[in-house]
Protein backbone atom coordinates (compact mmCIF):
# COMPACT_ATOMS: atom_id res chain seq x y z
CA UNK A 1 0.00 0.00 0.00
CA UNK A 2 0.72 3.71 -0.62
CA UNK A 3 0.81 5.51 3.04
CA UNK A 4 1.16 9.18 3.87
CA UNK A 5 2.05 10.21 7.02
CA UNK A 6 1.57 13.92 8.11
CA UNK A 7 3.96 14.94 10.08
CA UNK A 8 7.29 13.54 12.11
CA UNK A 9 6.72 13.79 15.63
CA UNK A 10 7.27 10.67 17.51
CA UNK A 11 4.44 9.32 16.80
CA UNK A 12 4.94 9.57 13.19
CA UNK A 13 8.28 8.36 12.86
CA UNK A 14 7.10 5.46 14.94
CA UNK A 15 4.09 5.01 12.27
CA UNK A 16 6.11 5.15 9.60
CA UNK A 17 8.93 3.06 10.55
CA UNK A 18 6.71 -0.19 11.32
CA UNK A 19 4.85 0.50 8.36
CA UNK A 20 8.13 0.32 6.14
CA UNK A 21 8.70 -2.67 7.95
CA UNK A 22 5.91 -4.22 6.69
CA UNK A 23 7.21 -3.38 3.30
CA UNK A 24 4.87 -0.73 2.12
CA UNK A 25 5.48 2.22 0.36
CA UNK A 26 5.87 5.39 3.00
CA UNK A 27 5.99 8.99 2.79
CA UNK A 28 6.39 11.38 5.41
CA UNK A 29 5.52 15.33 4.72
CA UNK A 30 6.69 17.58 7.38
CA UNK A 31 5.61 21.10 7.64
CA UNK A 32 9.11 22.09 9.15
CA UNK A 33 12.55 21.70 7.86
CA UNK A 34 13.54 18.90 10.09
CA UNK A 35 12.21 16.44 11.11
CA UNK A 36 10.41 15.67 14.86
CA UNK A 37 7.38 18.00 15.38
CA UNK A 38 7.77 19.00 19.17
CA UNK A 39 10.78 17.30 19.33
CA UNK A 40 12.19 19.65 16.93
CA UNK A 41 16.05 20.48 17.73
CA UNK A 42 17.49 24.05 17.28
CA UNK A 43 21.08 24.71 16.69
CA UNK A 44 21.62 28.20 17.96
CA UNK A 45 25.43 29.51 18.23
CA UNK A 46 26.99 25.66 18.73
CA UNK A 47 24.53 24.75 21.26
CA UNK A 48 21.83 22.40 20.80
CA UNK A 49 18.38 22.68 22.70
CA UNK A 50 15.98 19.74 22.17
CA UNK A 51 12.85 21.58 21.29
CA UNK A 52 10.50 19.00 23.38
CA UNK A 53 10.39 16.24 25.20
CA UNK A 54 13.64 15.49 27.08
CA UNK A 55 12.41 12.56 29.70
CA UNK A 56 13.03 8.94 27.96
CA UNK A 57 11.65 6.11 29.60
CA UNK A 58 10.83 3.12 28.49
CA UNK A 59 13.97 2.27 25.70
CA UNK A 60 12.16 -1.11 24.92
CA UNK A 61 9.64 0.53 23.04
CA UNK A 62 12.32 1.91 20.88
CA UNK A 63 14.11 -1.33 21.15
CA UNK A 64 11.12 -3.00 19.17
CA UNK A 65 10.80 -0.49 16.22
CA UNK A 66 14.38 -1.08 15.67
CA UNK A 67 13.78 -5.25 15.99
CA UNK A 68 10.88 -5.08 13.29
CA UNK A 69 13.54 -3.65 10.81
CA UNK A 70 16.52 -6.04 12.23
CA UNK A 71 18.23 -3.49 13.40
CA UNK A 72 20.08 -3.06 17.12
CA UNK A 73 18.62 -0.25 18.07
CA UNK A 74 22.30 1.05 20.17
CA UNK A 75 24.02 1.42 16.83
CA UNK A 76 21.48 4.40 16.18
CA UNK A 77 20.61 5.62 19.53
CA UNK A 78 22.95 5.87 22.87
CA UNK A 79 20.46 5.76 26.27
CA UNK A 80 22.22 6.83 29.48
CA UNK A 81 20.60 5.93 32.60
CA UNK A 82 19.89 9.25 35.34
CA UNK A 83 19.83 9.07 38.91
CA UNK A 84 18.08 11.19 40.21
CA UNK A 85 15.32 10.52 37.58
CA UNK A 86 14.73 14.71 39.00
CA UNK A 87 16.09 16.99 41.74
CA UNK A 88 12.25 18.83 43.16
CA UNK A 89 12.95 21.99 44.76
CA UNK A 90 10.24 23.63 47.19
CA UNK A 91 11.18 27.05 46.39
CA UNK A 92 12.42 27.65 49.88
CA UNK A 93 16.30 26.47 49.30
CA UNK A 94 15.15 22.24 49.97
CA UNK A 95 15.12 19.75 47.60
CA UNK A 96 14.24 15.81 47.17
CA UNK A 97 16.15 14.07 44.88
CA UNK A 98 13.63 11.43 43.05
CA UNK A 99 16.02 8.39 42.91
CA UNK A 100 15.44 4.65 41.31
CA UNK A 101 15.79 2.72 44.20
CA UNK A 102 13.59 2.02 47.05
CA UNK A 103 15.89 2.83 49.80
CA UNK A 104 17.22 5.87 48.48
CA UNK A 105 13.54 7.20 48.11
CA UNK A 106 13.02 6.46 51.70
CA UNK A 107 15.83 8.80 52.77
CA UNK A 108 14.74 11.33 50.54
CA UNK A 109 11.06 11.15 52.46
CA UNK A 110 13.22 11.00 55.91
CA UNK A 111 14.78 14.11 55.28
CA UNK A 112 10.59 16.12 55.24
CA UNK A 113 8.67 13.38 56.83
CA UNK A 114 9.61 9.90 58.60
CA UNK A 115 6.34 9.15 59.43
CA UNK A 116 5.72 9.38 55.34
CA UNK A 117 7.99 6.22 54.40
CA UNK A 118 5.56 3.51 55.16
CA UNK A 119 2.70 5.91 52.80
CA UNK A 120 5.05 6.15 49.75
CA UNK A 121 5.75 2.27 50.17
CA UNK A 122 2.02 1.69 50.10
CA UNK A 123 1.14 4.47 47.64
CA UNK A 124 4.15 2.64 45.36
CA UNK A 125 2.24 -0.94 46.16
CA UNK A 126 -1.32 0.98 44.77
CA UNK A 127 0.68 2.34 41.56
CA UNK A 128 2.39 -1.07 40.81
CA UNK A 129 -1.56 -2.52 40.91
CA UNK A 130 -2.50 0.01 38.06
CA UNK A 131 0.41 -0.58 36.03
CA UNK A 132 -0.25 -4.59 36.10
CA UNK A 133 -3.90 -4.05 35.36
CA UNK A 134 -3.50 -1.17 32.89
CA UNK A 135 0.32 -1.65 31.14
CA UNK A 136 -1.49 -4.63 28.58
CA UNK A 137 -3.48 -1.86 27.09
CA UNK A 138 -1.40 1.18 26.55
CA UNK A 139 -0.22 -0.75 22.98
CA UNK A 140 -3.89 -2.07 22.18
CA UNK A 141 -6.91 0.21 20.40
CA UNK A 142 -9.74 1.25 22.03
CA UNK A 143 -12.64 1.32 18.97
CA UNK A 144 -15.65 0.01 20.42
CA UNK A 145 -17.43 0.57 23.74
CA UNK A 146 -16.37 -2.77 25.16
CA UNK A 147 -12.96 -2.05 24.85
CA UNK A 148 -13.77 0.13 27.77
CA UNK A 149 -16.03 -1.69 29.78
CA UNK A 150 -13.81 -4.52 29.75
CA UNK A 151 -11.63 -1.95 32.36
CA UNK A 152 -13.68 -0.10 34.38
CA UNK A 153 -14.05 -2.94 36.97
CA UNK A 154 -10.17 -2.42 37.67
CA UNK A 155 -10.72 0.79 37.07
CA UNK A 156 -13.47 0.75 40.29
CA UNK A 157 -11.13 -1.84 42.41
CA UNK A 158 -8.26 0.02 42.23
CA UNK A 159 -9.39 3.78 42.69
CA UNK A 160 -7.95 4.74 39.26
CA UNK A 161 -10.26 7.11 38.71
CA UNK A 162 -9.40 9.27 41.73
CA UNK A 163 -7.70 12.52 40.78
CA UNK A 164 -3.85 11.87 40.98
CA UNK A 165 -3.17 14.63 43.96
CA UNK A 166 -5.88 13.08 46.29
CA UNK A 167 -4.23 9.08 45.26
CA UNK A 168 -1.12 10.30 46.69
CA UNK A 169 -2.77 12.27 49.60
CA UNK A 170 -4.90 8.82 50.88
CA UNK A 171 -1.60 7.78 51.82
CA UNK A 172 1.08 10.75 52.06
CA UNK A 173 0.55 13.50 54.56
CA UNK A 174 3.25 16.17 54.14
CA UNK A 175 2.36 18.61 51.78
CA UNK A 176 5.44 19.12 49.79
CA UNK A 177 6.13 15.63 49.56
CA UNK A 178 2.80 15.46 48.34
CA UNK A 179 3.30 17.58 45.22
CA UNK A 180 6.35 15.36 44.70
CA UNK A 181 4.75 12.50 44.01
CA UNK A 182 1.70 13.96 41.97
CA UNK A 183 3.55 16.06 39.10
CA UNK A 184 3.30 13.36 37.01
CA UNK A 185 0.82 14.40 34.67
CA UNK A 186 2.23 17.82 34.27
CA UNK A 187 4.30 15.91 31.71
CA UNK A 188 1.81 15.18 29.73
CA UNK A 189 -1.21 18.14 30.29
CA UNK A 190 -2.85 17.09 32.37
CA UNK A 191 -4.38 18.80 36.14
CA UNK A 192 -2.98 17.20 39.56
CA UNK A 193 -5.39 17.27 40.93
CA UNK A 194 -8.22 16.35 37.96
CA UNK A 195 -6.73 13.97 35.99
CA UNK A 196 -7.07 10.10 37.18
CA UNK A 197 -4.45 8.35 39.35
CA UNK A 198 -4.93 5.32 36.32
CA UNK A 199 -2.10 7.86 34.87
CA UNK A 200 0.12 6.81 37.54
CA UNK A 201 1.35 4.51 35.32
CA UNK A 202 3.67 7.40 34.25
CA UNK A 203 5.57 6.82 37.90
CA UNK A 204 5.70 3.07 37.12
CA UNK A 205 7.51 3.12 33.76
CA UNK A 206 9.73 5.08 35.30
CA UNK A 207 10.55 2.55 38.10
CA UNK A 208 10.89 -0.12 35.54
CA UNK A 209 12.71 0.96 33.11
CA UNK A 210 14.46 4.19 34.33
CA UNK A 211 14.72 7.20 32.81
CA UNK A 212 17.18 8.15 30.40
CA UNK A 213 19.05 10.60 28.22
CA UNK A 214 20.40 10.43 24.81
CA UNK A 215 23.56 11.39 24.11
CA UNK A 216 23.45 14.26 21.56
CA UNK A 217 19.64 14.81 22.95
CA UNK A 218 16.17 14.19 21.92
CA UNK A 219 17.13 15.72 18.35
CA UNK A 220 19.90 12.52 18.09
CA UNK A 221 16.66 9.94 18.66
CA UNK A 222 14.79 12.08 15.83
CA UNK A 223 17.60 11.41 13.71
CA UNK A 224 18.08 7.86 14.51
CA UNK A 225 14.39 7.25 13.55
CA UNK A 226 14.93 9.33 10.77
CA UNK A 227 17.94 7.13 9.29
CA UNK A 228 15.95 3.69 10.19
CA UNK A 229 13.36 5.30 8.14
CA UNK A 230 15.27 5.91 5.06
CA UNK A 231 16.89 3.19 5.43
CA UNK A 232 13.90 0.81 5.00
CA UNK A 233 13.20 2.85 1.39
CA UNK A 234 10.81 5.11 3.24
CA UNK A 235 10.63 9.13 1.67
CA UNK A 236 10.42 11.98 3.18
CA UNK A 237 9.72 15.57 1.98
CA UNK A 238 10.15 18.67 4.28
CA UNK A 239 9.12 22.31 3.59
CA UNK A 240 5.55 20.71 3.25
CA UNK A 241 2.61 21.57 4.57
CA UNK A 242 -0.53 19.39 4.40
CA UNK A 243 -3.35 22.19 3.15
CA UNK A 244 -6.42 19.76 3.13
CA UNK A 245 -6.62 15.64 3.48
CA UNK A 246 -8.72 14.88 0.40
CA UNK A 247 -11.79 12.70 0.73
CA UNK A 248 -14.42 10.80 -1.45
CA UNK A 249 -17.33 9.05 -0.67
CA UNK A 250 -16.39 8.47 3.27
CA UNK A 251 -12.53 7.54 2.42
CA UNK A 252 -9.51 9.68 1.96
CA UNK A 253 -7.60 9.15 -1.03
CA UNK A 254 -4.34 11.80 0.19
CA UNK A 255 -3.45 15.18 0.89
CA UNK A 256 -3.01 18.52 -1.18
CA UNK A 257 0.06 20.55 -0.16
CA UNK A 258 0.25 24.40 0.25
CA UNK A 259 1.94 24.88 -2.81
CA UNK A 260 -1.04 22.70 -4.62
CA UNK A 261 0.98 19.63 -5.25
CA UNK A 262 -1.56 16.47 -4.68
CA UNK A 263 -0.24 13.05 -4.02
CA UNK A 264 -2.46 10.14 -3.73
CA UNK A 265 -2.61 7.39 -0.76
CA UNK A 266 -4.38 4.40 0.02
CA UNK A 267 -3.69 5.27 3.44
CA UNK A 268 -3.15 8.26 5.69
CA UNK A 269 -1.62 8.60 9.17
CA UNK A 270 -1.91 11.34 10.73
CA UNK A 271 0.47 12.81 13.22
CA UNK A 272 -0.88 16.26 13.18
CA UNK A 273 -3.02 17.48 16.17
CA UNK A 274 -6.57 15.97 16.14
CA UNK A 275 -8.14 19.10 16.24
CA UNK A 276 -6.60 20.87 14.02
CA UNK A 277 -6.58 18.38 12.06
CA UNK A 278 -9.83 17.80 11.50
CA UNK A 279 -11.22 21.68 11.50
CA UNK A 280 -8.70 23.05 9.16
CA UNK A 281 -8.01 19.75 6.71
CA UNK A 282 -11.37 18.29 6.19
CA UNK A 283 -14.17 20.27 5.23
CA UNK A 284 -17.07 20.07 7.52
CA UNK A 285 -19.38 19.08 4.90
CA UNK A 286 -17.35 15.74 5.40
CA UNK A 287 -17.66 15.32 9.01
CA UNK A 288 -20.49 13.73 10.76
CA UNK A 289 -18.61 13.24 14.53
CA UNK A 290 -16.52 15.84 14.65
CA UNK A 291 -17.87 19.05 13.53
CA UNK A 292 -16.89 22.25 14.83
CA UNK A 293 -18.98 21.92 17.91
CA UNK A 294 -17.83 18.91 19.06
CA UNK A 295 -14.30 19.52 18.77
CA UNK A 296 -15.14 22.97 20.97
CA UNK A 297 -16.14 20.43 23.70
CA UNK A 298 -13.33 19.14 24.16
CA UNK A 299 -11.13 20.11 27.35
CA UNK A 300 -7.40 20.50 26.36
CA UNK A 301 -3.85 20.71 28.03
CA UNK A 302 -2.18 23.72 29.06
CA UNK A 303 -0.07 25.30 26.94
CA UNK A 304 3.74 25.98 27.57
CA UNK A 305 6.14 28.87 27.90
CA UNK A 306 9.90 28.32 27.32
CA UNK A 307 13.40 29.37 27.12
CA UNK A 308 16.41 28.02 25.11
CA UNK A 309 19.34 29.55 26.83
CA UNK A 310 23.38 29.16 26.25
CA UNK A 311 25.88 30.53 29.36
CA UNK A 312 29.62 31.16 28.47
CA UNK A 313 30.22 29.54 31.91
CA UNK A 314 29.51 26.18 33.39
CA UNK A 315 27.27 26.17 36.42
CA UNK A 316 28.67 22.47 38.17
CA UNK A 317 29.03 24.10 41.11
CA UNK A 318 25.27 24.98 41.76
CA UNK A 319 22.57 22.56 43.36
CA UNK A 320 21.30 21.76 39.99
CA UNK A 321 20.92 18.40 38.29
CA UNK A 322 20.04 17.19 34.83
CA UNK A 323 16.45 17.34 35.45
CA UNK A 324 15.03 20.38 37.95
CA UNK A 325 11.31 20.82 39.08
CA UNK A 326 11.05 24.05 40.58
CA UNK A 327 7.67 24.36 43.09
CA UNK A 328 7.36 27.92 44.08
CA UNK A 329 4.35 29.41 45.34
CA UNK A 330 0.93 27.60 46.32
CA UNK A 331 0.38 24.69 44.10
CA UNK A 332 -3.37 24.30 44.55
CA UNK A 333 -3.65 27.84 43.51
CA UNK A 334 -1.33 27.62 40.59
CA UNK A 335 -3.34 24.72 38.79
CA UNK A 336 -6.60 26.44 39.53
CA UNK A 337 -5.45 29.55 37.31
CA UNK A 338 -3.53 27.56 34.79
CA UNK A 339 -6.52 24.99 34.26
CA UNK A 340 -9.23 26.44 35.60
CA UNK A 341 -9.73 30.32 35.37
CA UNK A 342 -7.09 30.00 32.29
CA UNK A 343 -5.09 32.69 33.87
CA UNK A 344 -0.78 33.45 34.16
CA UNK A 345 0.04 32.37 37.97
CA UNK A 346 1.62 34.68 40.26
CA UNK A 347 3.44 31.82 41.36
CA UNK A 348 6.26 29.85 38.97
CA UNK A 349 6.09 26.28 38.29
CA UNK A 350 9.01 25.35 36.42
CA UNK A 351 10.96 22.57 34.89
CA UNK A 352 14.94 23.65 34.60
CA UNK A 353 16.50 21.15 32.24
CA UNK A 354 20.60 21.48 32.17
CA UNK A 355 21.52 18.77 29.58
CA UNK A 356 24.69 19.84 29.46
CA UNK A 357 26.03 18.33 33.08
CA UNK A 358 25.19 14.88 31.39
CA UNK A 359 26.51 15.52 27.79
CA UNK A 360 28.66 18.45 27.14
CA UNK A 361 29.13 17.92 24.00
CA UNK A 362 25.33 19.94 23.13
CA UNK A 363 26.99 23.08 24.32
CA UNK A 364 30.65 24.61 22.96
CA UNK A 365 33.43 24.24 25.23
CA UNK A 366 33.34 25.47 28.70
CA UNK A 367 29.20 26.07 27.97
CA UNK A 368 26.09 25.03 29.79
CA UNK A 369 23.22 24.70 27.62
CA UNK A 370 19.77 24.63 29.45
CA UNK A 371 16.00 25.20 28.91
CA UNK A 372 13.33 26.02 31.27
CA UNK A 373 9.72 25.30 30.86
CA UNK A 374 7.12 27.49 32.97
CA UNK A 375 3.87 26.08 32.62
CA UNK A 376 1.32 28.67 31.37
CA UNK A 377 -2.73 28.33 30.12
CA UNK A 378 -3.71 28.27 26.37
CA UNK A 379 -4.84 30.67 23.91
CA UNK A 380 -8.49 30.07 25.66
CA UNK A 381 -6.89 32.74 28.65
CA UNK A 382 -7.05 36.91 27.74
CA UNK A 383 -3.11 36.78 27.18
CA UNK A 384 -1.52 38.49 24.61
CA UNK A 385 1.59 36.50 24.35
CA UNK A 386 2.94 39.58 21.62
CA UNK A 387 3.02 42.04 24.82
CA UNK A 388 3.28 39.43 27.28
CA UNK A 389 6.63 37.39 26.18
CA UNK A 390 9.32 39.63 26.98
CA UNK A 391 8.11 40.62 30.56
CA UNK A 392 7.26 36.99 31.52
CA UNK A 393 10.95 35.91 30.07
CA UNK A 394 12.27 38.39 32.19
CA UNK A 395 10.73 37.26 34.95
CA UNK A 396 11.55 33.94 34.86
CA UNK A 397 15.16 34.69 34.31
CA UNK A 398 15.36 37.02 37.24
CA UNK A 399 14.22 34.36 39.38
CA UNK A 400 16.50 31.60 38.02
CA UNK A 401 19.43 34.47 39.10
CA UNK A 402 18.38 35.14 42.17
CA UNK A 403 17.54 31.55 43.37
CA UNK A 404 19.59 28.97 41.13
CA UNK A 405 22.23 30.47 38.88
CA UNK A 406 24.72 33.22 39.50
CA UNK A 407 24.82 36.18 36.93
CA UNK A 408 23.02 34.23 34.98
CA UNK A 409 21.67 36.99 32.66
CA UNK A 410 25.77 38.27 32.34
CA UNK A 411 26.53 35.33 31.21
CA UNK A 412 23.76 34.38 28.03
CA UNK A 413 25.31 34.24 24.51
CA UNK A 414 22.72 31.97 23.00
CA UNK A 415 18.77 32.51 23.50
CA UNK A 416 15.31 31.18 22.37
CA UNK A 417 12.03 30.95 23.66
CA UNK A 418 8.46 30.25 22.45
CA UNK A 419 5.12 30.57 23.76
CA UNK A 420 1.23 29.32 22.86
CA UNK A 421 1.42 31.22 19.83
CA UNK A 422 4.25 28.53 18.88
CA UNK A 423 2.24 26.13 19.62
CA UNK A 424 -0.85 27.28 17.82
CA UNK A 425 1.21 28.84 14.51
CA UNK A 426 4.13 26.65 13.80
CA UNK A 427 3.00 23.27 15.48
CA UNK A 428 -0.59 23.63 14.52
CA UNK A 429 -2.09 22.66 17.84
CA UNK A 430 -5.72 24.11 18.36
CA UNK A 431 -5.94 26.72 20.89
CA UNK A 432 -1.98 26.26 21.77
CA UNK A 433 -1.94 23.32 23.98
CA UNK A 434 0.76 21.79 24.42
CA UNK A 435 -0.30 18.70 24.84
CA UNK A 436 -3.82 18.67 22.55
CA UNK A 437 -6.53 16.78 24.41
CA UNK A 438 -6.50 16.66 28.11
CA UNK A 439 -6.32 13.60 30.19
CA UNK A 440 -9.46 13.38 31.84
CA UNK A 441 -11.11 10.18 33.07
CA UNK A 442 -14.04 11.26 30.43
CA UNK A 443 -11.02 12.14 27.46
CA UNK A 444 -9.52 8.27 28.06
CA UNK A 445 -8.86 5.21 25.95
CA UNK A 446 -12.25 4.80 24.21
CA UNK A 447 -13.32 8.12 25.32
CA UNK A 448 -10.48 9.61 23.63
CA UNK A 449 -10.72 10.31 19.59
CA UNK A 450 -9.87 7.05 18.09
CA UNK A 451 -6.44 6.09 16.68
CA UNK A 452 -8.28 4.59 13.14
CA UNK A 453 -11.22 8.04 12.65
CA UNK A 454 -14.74 7.50 13.50
CA UNK A 455 -15.21 9.42 10.25
CA UNK A 456 -12.89 7.50 7.40
CA UNK A 457 -12.01 3.94 8.13
CA UNK A 458 -8.55 4.61 6.19
CA UNK A 459 -7.47 7.63 8.09
CA UNK A 460 -5.19 7.03 11.68
CA UNK A 461 -4.17 9.27 13.98
CA UNK A 462 -1.22 8.98 16.09
CA UNK A 463 0.63 11.46 18.86
CA UNK A 464 -0.98 13.48 21.98
CA UNK A 465 -4.69 13.93 21.08
CA UNK A 466 -5.31 9.97 20.35
CA UNK A 467 -5.38 7.09 22.49
CA UNK A 468 -2.71 6.81 24.39
CA UNK A 469 -2.03 10.28 25.21
CA UNK A 470 0.85 12.46 25.60
CA UNK A 471 4.04 11.54 26.32
CA UNK A 472 6.91 9.52 24.72
CA UNK A 473 6.13 6.33 25.37
CA UNK A 474 2.46 6.86 24.56
CA UNK A 475 2.93 8.14 21.40
CA UNK A 476 5.31 5.80 20.19
CA UNK A 477 2.78 3.16 21.20
CA UNK A 478 0.24 4.89 19.43
CA UNK A 479 2.51 4.79 16.32
CA UNK A 480 2.08 1.26 16.86
CA UNK A 481 -1.27 0.98 17.60
CA UNK A 482 -1.94 2.61 14.00
CA UNK A 483 0.25 -0.08 12.06
CA UNK A 484 -1.49 -2.98 13.68
CA UNK A 485 -4.15 -1.88 12.71
CA UNK A 486 -3.41 -1.07 9.59
CA UNK A 487 -1.79 -4.21 8.41
CA UNK A 488 -1.69 -6.95 11.23
CA UNK A 489 0.04 -9.24 9.76
CA UNK A 490 3.62 -10.11 11.50
CA UNK A 491 7.13 -8.99 9.98
CA UNK A 492 8.81 -12.35 10.40
CA UNK A 493 9.96 -15.16 8.05
CA UNK A 494 9.98 -13.78 4.33
CA UNK A 495 10.38 -10.10 5.36
CA UNK A 496 8.36 -8.26 2.80
CA UNK A 497 10.66 -5.40 3.24
CA UNK A 498 13.01 -6.00 0.31
CA UNK A 499 15.31 -3.23 2.20
CA UNK A 500 15.65 -5.45 5.10
CA UNK A 501 18.51 -6.70 6.82
CA UNK A 502 18.90 -8.85 9.68
CA UNK A 503 20.62 -7.97 12.11
CA UNK A 504 24.28 -9.82 12.68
Amino acid sequence: MKIIVIGSGFGGLAAANRLAAKGHEVLIVEKRDQLGGRAYQYDINGFKFDGGPTVMTAPYIFDEIFAAAGRNRADYIHFVPLDPFYRIFDGNGRYLDYHHQLNDMLDEIAKFNPDDRAGYQKFARRAQAIFESFHPYTDQPFLKLTDMLKIMPDVMRLQAFLGTYGFVSQNIKDPFLRQAFSFHPLLIGGNPFDTPSIYTLIVQFEKQWGVHYAIGGTGAVVQGLGQLFTEQGGDIWLNSEVTEILVHNRRVTGVRLADGTVEKADVVVCNGDVAYTYRHLIPAAHRRKYSNRRLDWLRYSNSLFVIYFGTKRRYLDSQLQHHNIIIHGEYRQMMREIFGKKQLPEDLGLYLHMPSLTDPGIAPPGCESFYVLSLVPNLEADVDWTETAVPYRNRIMEFLEQHYLPDLQANIIAEHHIDPLHFQHTLNSYRGAAFSVKPTLLQSAWLRPHNRSEEFDNLYFVGAGTHPGAGVPAVLSSGKIAAELIDPLPTAVGHPNPFYVPAA
